[in-house]
């Protein structure tokens, strides 16, 4: 299956199961994170704020910066690339472009995701061998992926049954390090 009809599949799939189930998902999600000694020990944190049928990052994030660690979000730029500034509790955020939430903190540059120790991307599917993620199509987080250090933990965050065998690939498709399902926490050869 090519990239644009799997995700016109999953988020299909996506868009059928209700709120609550998703919420809950989420929930398994975060907690699995947070139960990691390397999300615990990680002082700065690249994440995003989730939108539409996205397994929930918003508690995640609460929860990373009520820890004592800096969390930065995108700010998509006019190039599709991604800025990246800090978040400092809810009432930072303001809509972006396409009106995802954005913090309004100082921009950080493109470059800023190079010093995280930690970097959280959403995704759609994830190769369960070799690591690609499926995203939406616009190469951003691809873009943002190729500036984090070989040993930084990457992860990309998926609702059940999107960490999938054959997952369509690019030369530009940056793989992940791991998976974060409601299952649990997947280590992956990418």
């Amino acid at each position: 299956m090519d990239k644009s009809r799997l995700r016109s599949v999953i988020e299909s799939a996506r868009a059928a199961v209700p709120g609550d189930a998703r919420h809950a998902a989420s929930i398994r999600i975060r907690d699995a994170l947070l139960d990691q000694p390397w999300v615990q020990m990680a002082g700065l944190v690249a994440c995003y704020w989730s939108i539409g049928a996205e397994p929930e990052t918003h508690g995640l994030v609460f929860a990373l910066w009520k820890h004592g660690a800096t969390v930065m979000l995108p700010v998509l730029r006019d190039d599709d690339d991604l800025d990246w500034a800090v978040y400092d509790g809810p009432d930072t955020l303001a809509p972006g472009r396409f009106g995802i939430m954005e913090p309004v903190d100082t921009r950080r540059g493109i470059d800023a995701i190079r010093t995280a120790a930690l970097v959280i991307v959403p995704a759609l599917a994830v190769d369960r061998a070799t690591g690609v993620r499926l995203g939406r199509g616009g190469g951003s987080y691809d873009r943002a992926l190729a500036r984090v250090g070989p040993n930084v933990p990457t992860v990309a965050l998926l609702h059940e049954g999107e960490l999938m065998d054959g997952v369509p690939a690019e030369p530009h498709d940056v793989p992940v390090r791991y998976a974060a399902t409601p299952e649990g926490i997947v280590r992956l050869a990418g």
